[in-house]
């Protein structure tokens, strides 16, 4: 069973972000980064400080930002467009969808401070509707990282697919949990880190986490909960997900986002044309978030370990 130990070591994975940037902008000099007015928070300063003359300012115009790299990924570069979720997906859609999407243009959108742990930032930062925007395009991949070696892996990843992706990022540091020899990370192939008979607990960015020690609580409690972290939202991995269906006969679904078409919708949309299975997704209840510490606001929305451990309990039972 993978445990999260107490003192394990916590990375933020838009810092992850920006030095998966620097590190591949050695690599490939075709890497261009284009940012927001935000680079000393979506961190891509990191890159900027290496590569000055690949780092564009766009100034606080998401939408055109997006228009920009979707013309630079013309000329042969690789754009990553950098801005907060709010404002990448949601500021910014119209111009993704038709200028990137719909001529499936080789451009990466790196979202940071996505979900309720933005905290202080209040409601109108606090995206939790961006993975259901971006999954709604055609051809998009839509990748959600747990942990600094797992956003480090989809930055890399997202570089060498030809097309659209967008990937997101937080604000809090979480704990590095992929940091085993064999970890590999394929797009739109899930990593099962736990084994369990009763339930299935599948989860995506930073509740991956919390569901691995959720389901250590549940395991003294006598509820054996196998875990999967699912990274890629879109392709979803089908075929694991059919299978913990299978194996254990109830699904849980756990994001930082609205139950409204995010991980949870995904998931159900593959059970019930395949698979129907009795599914519970936790997430935000459509509703807005709030202002305050991220730690309380993921324990007020019931993202934390013992809610979710809670939930469960109730569910299998």
């Amino acid at each position: 069973m993978s445990i999260i130990k107490d003192d394990a070591k916590k990375i933020a994975t838009r810092e992850s972000y920006g030095n998966a940037l620097t590190q591949i902008g050695r690599e490939h000099e075709d890497l261009i980064v284009l940012d927001a007015d935000l680079a000393a928070a979506t961190k891509t300063a990191i890159f900027k400080k290496e590569f000055p003359e690949r780092h564009i300012d766009c100034g606080i115009a998401e939408a055109n930002m997006m228009g920009i790299a979707a013309g630079l990924s013309t000329t042969g570069k690789v754009p990553f467009v950098s801005s907060f979720a709010m404002f990448a997906a949601g500021r910014a859609f119209e111009q993704i969808r038709n200028s990137i999407g719909y001529p499936k243009l080789n451009v990466k959108i790196g979202a940071t401070h996505a979900g309720i742990s933005v905290g202080e930032d209040g409601a109108t930062h606090q995206c939790n509707e961006d993975i259901a925007l971006m999954r709604t395009i055609p051809g998009m991949v839509v990748l959600n990282p747990s942990d600094d070696i797992e956003a480090k892996a989809a930055v890399k990843a997202a570089y060498e697919h030809d097309g659209p992706v967008y990937l997101r990022f937080g604000r809090l540091a979480v704990p590095v949990i992929n940091d085993n020899a064999d970890y590999t990370f394929e797009i739109g192939k899930g990593v099962v880190l736990k084994e369990g008979s009763d339930v299935t607990i599948v989860a995506t960015g930073l509740t991956v986490s919390e569901s691995l020690m959720a389901a250590e609580i549940l395991e003294a409690d006598g509820i054996n909960a196998k875990v999967v972290n699912i990274h890629t939202i879109k392709p979803i991995d089908k075929d694991l997900i059919i299978a913990c269906a299978k194996e254990t006969g109830k699904i849980v679904t756990v994001e930082e986002h609205s139950v409204i078409g995010g991980l949870g919708s995904a998931v159900c949309d593959v059970l019930s044309e395949n698979y129907p299975t009795k599914v519970m997704k936790i997430g935000i209840n459509d509703t807005y978030g709030e202002s305050g510490p991220a730690l309380e606001l993921i324990k007020k929305y019931g993202l934390d370990k013992e809610s979710i451990a809670k939930r469960v309990r109730e569910f299998v039972s």
